[in-house]
């Protein structure tokens, strides 16, 4: 009779654990933490990160979220330069105005033109003329290619993609789902309530 060996538990890949300079929301000791690779152009990335919200509010402290960005470059012509004034509103101003910047850029997903981003700026609180030359000069291209090598060393094609504690999630993306998603992440259960 064969005897099952159990194997030990492969590397964690070095991408996937996060760094200084991603964004974070949440506790850093969360049971739970959920990576994204997200596009600010993409509906199906905004409508993640409004599930993710609603978590947030259910649940707060429960999770923490990581966003890497991963602009769809070849049909999405704005949102590399939204990463990049997100980018520019957490050099300038933190990360409070990273996540006040990320959210109206995804609440005025059709307003990503420079005038556009010059006024989610504004709402950051980043001067717009500073805001203006660090697009022009594209000052933080490098650190969205940074998320961007990330995405792709973890067969990212497409947004969004999402790992759940270091794992790759492909189910739905609505609020019900993401929370027995996270709760079968840590061999839990999903609880009661309502998520509608």
């Amino acid at each position: 009779m064969r005897q099952d060996v159990a194997q030990p538990s492969p590397m964690p890949n070095p991408t996937l654990q996060i760094a200084d300079g991603d964004h974070t929301r949440g506790p850093t000791d969360a049971p739970t933490t959920v990576l994204v690779y997200g596009d600010y152009e993409c509906p199906h990335t905004r409508a993640l990160e409004l599930s993710l919200a609603r978590l947030r509010r259910l649940a707060p402290g429960a999770f923490r979220s990581v966003f890497r960005h991963f602009p769809l470059r070849e049909i999405h012509p704005h949102a590399q330069q939204a990463a990049e004034a997100a980018e520019a509103a957490y050099a300038m101003q933190g990360a409070d105005a990273f996540w006040v910047m990320h959210d109206g850029l995804f609440a005025h997903q059709d307003q990503l033109d420079l005038a556009g981003l010059e006024r989610q700026g504004r709402e950051a609180g980043v001067d717009p003329v500073t805001l203006g030359a660090a697009l022009e000069t594209h000052r933080f291209g490098d650190r969205v290619e940074r998320d961007v090598r990330s995405g792709t060393a973890n067969d990212v094609s497409s947004t969004p993609s999402i790992f759940i504690n270091g794992e790759r999630y492909r189910g739905a993306r609505d609020v019900a789902s993401l929370r027995v998603a996270m709760a079968s992440a840590l061999g839990g259960t999903t609880g009661s309530g309502s998520t509608s």
